[in-house]
């Protein structure tokens, strides 16, 4: 076969060797703040089970889908954004009877460990800090979509999660067993790969 022949398919072999190698290779995604919502809920003295949303949430996904385990999330909660729906609970959660938000503003979770457990399911373990104990957890997470966003024309994706903790375990004990020390958390949220950045404008050349 001559030089020039064999030229074709090694290209070829090359290019796609190369599209898959991006293709397998981590992807970073920023949260979208405006469609994650992070719900906490309680039981309410055995006569209901309350929640409370947590918005304004930060952070980055880092999805692998040819191998889970280099997958990783690292988020910020900032209690500024909690709703209940009821303003006086609002400020009595930010107290200090509950999250003490003045000195604790911020909720953290910061993955150690993500692995597969099914289709489309994953189990990622990390360390919750709330209330400036810091406790390890497990998320159960679903991906709900991975693809272009028709609204942002760019690479996303989607997940719901949930896990249940003792808030005793960080310090948050008020009205312990009365309000229920166990706390169901439920996530879902869509991130997308951040705009690439806008290229700085050309400088003028300075006059002489």
């Amino acid at each position: 076969m001559e030089p020039r022949t064999m030229f074709k398919p090694l290209t070829l072999a090359a290019a796609l060797l190369f599209a898959g190698t991006a293709f397998a290779a981590p992807v970073s995604y920023k949260i979208d703040p405006n469609h994650t919502d992070v719900i906490a809920g309680w039981n309410h003295f055995g006569f209901a089970n309350p929640t409370a949303r947590f918005g304004q949430v930060d952070g980055v996904i880092v999805y692998d889908a040819a191998d889970v385990a280099k997958s990783s999330v690292k988020v910020t909660i900032p209690l500024s954004g909690i709703d209940s729906g009821v303003p006086d609970l609002d400020e009595h959660l930010r107290s200090a009877d509950f999250f003490d938000a003045a000195t604790y503003p911020t909720i953290t979770f910061t993955s150690t460990k993500a692995e597969a457990a099914g289709d489309n399911k994953l189990r990622v373990s990390g360390d919750l800090t709330v209330h400036g104990v810091t406790k390890p957890v497990v998320l159960d997470v679903t991906l709900n979509k991975a693809g272009e966003h028709p609204l942002g024309k760019r690479a996303a994706v989607g997940f719901d999660a949930s896990t249940t903790i003792k808030r005793s375990e960080f310090g948050v004990n008020k009205y312990v067993p009365n309000v229920s020390d166990e706390i169901t958390i439920r996530i879902t949220t869509e991130a997308m790969v951040p705009k690439a950045e806008a290229a700085a404008p050309a400088k003028k050349p300075a006059k002489k």
